[in-house]
């Protein structure tokens, strides 16, 4: 138990941590800000599908330099730029689309989705950046519990940002609302500013590789750790059908038939579980990871998002989501954990942003596929249909993946 607090002892950890928590904070709230506004204009699901789509594009395309980049640069000076991009990019869409200049409804949609685009490439960077610090802050006999911790920030942000921009966005209107990730992200990259001499000044390697070498020897290590590569693999296809937060807006108004404020409680509701449940895995730090309990946790998430399609009670809906950020939470803990053990320094950026791709794809893509499922299938239908996809994957990775499902690695072993 002392080890899992001592973490927390360090300066430049508890300042990476409040970095993670203040910027997924207003990233949160923009989602939250920018979803609201796009459906009160078009009414359209597809349109929210579309955010993912457009957030996810750049996204990709620069991950793989992103990792590139920090491990041949400064991590700590990439991840600055990157959170300063964010900044300036919040502050534009507080600006325009928070009414503080007049624009029409077109104006202010092409606005938002410039926003999103530029959101998707900063955090292309921000995720190999910050990958490639934590373990030149934080000793390997405490990365279980530091990812853990790192978590625990990242679920306390998705619970209070999209809650806090959901209730001002009901009460006072975009503008109010748009001060919230402005300020937020400010602090964020306050944070950042303050971390000591040593992770600022902090190179992977001295000598610079060829890009493409570089990003070819990122995949060839991948590819050759097959433990990695079926973890990342897994979880994507399994939150690529199963997903349904991007659709969130359309399925509060014209299935919960509740306005904003509800909304940003939905969009709270898996991180309060997977917070709960990433603390837990903070004080009780996995020493043994079975790919066994990764499976059976992305299986409860497929079914957690099936009751979520069936249910027409706030509750309920509730319920089901809070349940499936609980079995989210083992899944990404469970990978944060293994690519910090077993990653070298020299290829963190690498691994991180190849792993980012992953991310991405589950994440944004799969807001893609949720808003074009819905517009074609019907707003529950679609997330049914997506928790069964997951079941479904979950499924035919048991039956052919022999190896993965013996898997068992022992922390202890790898630090």
């Amino acid at each position: 138990m002392a080890l899992s607090f001592s973490v927390l002892k360090l300066r430049d950890f508890r300042l990476i941590l409040f970095t993670r928590i203040f910027g997924m904070m207003a990233l949160q709230a923009q989602a939250v800000i920018v979803g609201w506004q796009i459906y009160s204009i078009t009414k359209d699901p597809f349109m929210l599908g579309l955010t993912g789509l457009v957030e996810a594009v750049p996204a990709i395309l620069s991950a793989l330099f992103a990792g590139h980049l920090v491990d041949n640069g400064r991590p700590h000076k990439i991840f600055l730029i990157a959170m300063g991009v964010l900044t300036l990019n919040i502050l534009m869409m507080l600006t325009f689309t928070g009414g503080f200049v007049s624009l029409g409804d077109n104006h202010t949609i092409i606005l938002i989705f410039t926003g999103i685009f530029i959101s998707g490439m900063a955090r292309s960077y921000i995720m190999p950046a910050s990958f490639s610090l934590l373990p030149q802050i934080v000793s390997r006999n405490r990365l279980p519990s530091a990812s853990a911790w790192m978590s625990s920030g990242f679920q306390l942000a998705a619970i209070s940002g999209p809650a806090i921009a959901g209730i001002i966005y009901g009460g006072y209107g975009a503008k109010a609302a748009w001060m919230i990730p402005a300020v937020l992200i400010f602090l964020a990259f306050t944070m950042l500013l303050l971390l000591s001499s040593k992770p600022r000044k902090y190179r992977s390697r001295q000598v610079r590789e060829p890009a493409l070498q570089s990003i070819i020897g990122g995949w060839k290590f991948i590819l050759g750790n097959r433990l990695l590569l079926s973890v990342m693999a897994l979880d994507m296809f399994a939150v690529l059908f199963g997903g349904a937060v991007a659709i969130l807006p359309a399925y509060a108004d014209q299935i919960l038939k509740t306005g904003s404020e509800g909304l940003g409680a939905l969009r709270a509701a898996p991180a309060l579980g997977s917070i709960i449940t990433a603390l837990f895995l903070a004080l009780n730090p996995f020493r043994k990871l079975r790919a066994t309990v990764l499976l059976a946790a992305i299986a409860g998430f497929g079914f957690c998002m099936i009751g979520f399609g069936l249910s027409k009670v706030f509750w309920f809906s509730m319920l089901m989501l809070a349940l499936s950020g609980s079995f989210d939470s083992i899944s990404m803990v469970m990978r944060s954990t293994l690519m910090q053990l077993l990653t070298p320094d020299a290829m963190r950026g690498r691994v991180s942003s190849v792993n980012s791709m992953f991310v991405i794809s589950s994440n944004e893509i799969g807001a893609f596929e949720s808003g074009l499922a819905a517009k074609f299938m019907g707003i529950a239908p679609s997330i049914i249909f997506g928790g069964v996809c997951t079941l479904i994957v979950v499924t035919v990775t048991y039956l052919i993946s022999p190896k993965l499902k013996q898997t068992v690695v022992k922390a202890d072993e790898l630090i």
